[in-house]
């Protein structure tokens, strides 16, 4: 971050998500960092940042993140004026979907906390009053990397939305609780949206199966 408060990006394309809780839950911290791993290896190479976080510092000993990904600042206060027109906010109540030709126009893709809440809560809203450009990722609810990831797809990949594979609402079998990678008996089913992965399986986090398997006498939206 340079000296006066803007974060320098090399031209790399961003994706931003702005954390919007006091606190950064495990299922949060799986996908932060998921998302922090598939933006360093992709190609071209995109930035991941966290803005608006409690604690920089803290997050970042938890995630293991370097500080070029973590602000304290809010997206508020870091694009502001003519910068503004070259984010994108990614909102379910956006008029138009995103599309490959939106990377042309935009070099900031920004996410508010978790996307996917089900019945949706509306929270990209603090953000859309802020006066970002918006972009739907189609209909169906999402979780924070995977929105990401479809993003990354659409504007990297120049893949349109319809034409990504997916799996919406899948029940996923849980590892057995001794940890040793076999499969339980019991089962949870996640009302999201999912890309497809090439084991025709849904793409989550590394840990979240184990995670869910650990929770599993919750609630799944009282675990999200």
């Amino acid at each position: 971050m340079s000296a006066n408060g803007e974060i320098s990006l090399d031209g790399r394309p961003t994706i931003i998500v702005e954390h919007l809780d006091p606190e950064l839950e495990d299922w949060q911290a799986l996908e932060y960092k998921c998302i922090s791993e598939e933006c360093t290896n992709s190609a071209p190479q995109w930035h991941f940042l966290l803005s608006g976080l409690p604690s920089a510092s803290d997050v970042g000993k938890q995630l293991s993140l370097p500080a070029t990904s973590l602000t304290e600042q809010s997206v508020e206060t870091l694009y502001q004026g003519d910068r503004r027109s070259k984010v994108c906010l990614l909102d379910p109540k956006a008029e138009k979907d995103l599309s490959p030709e939106d990377g042309e126009s935009f070099d900031v893709f920004l996410f508010g906390g978790i996307l996917g809440d089900d019945p949706p809560r509306d929270r990209t809203g603090e953000l859309r009053k802020m006066g970002f450009a918006g972009r739907r990722l189609g209909t169906e609810q999402m979780t924070t990397d995977t929105a990401a990831r479809v993003t990354r797809i659409v504007v990297a990949d120049r893949q349109h939305l319809n034409d990504i594979s997916y799996v919406d609402r899948p029940d996923i079998a849980l590892p057995a609780s001794s940890g040793e990678g076999e499969a339980s008996s019991e089962s949870v089913s996640m009302p999201f949206r999912y890309v497809k992965g090439k084991d025709g399986k849904a793409v989550m986090p590394k840990g979240m199966l184990d995670l869910l398997a650990s929770d599993a006498d919750k609630d799944i939206m009282d675990l999200l």
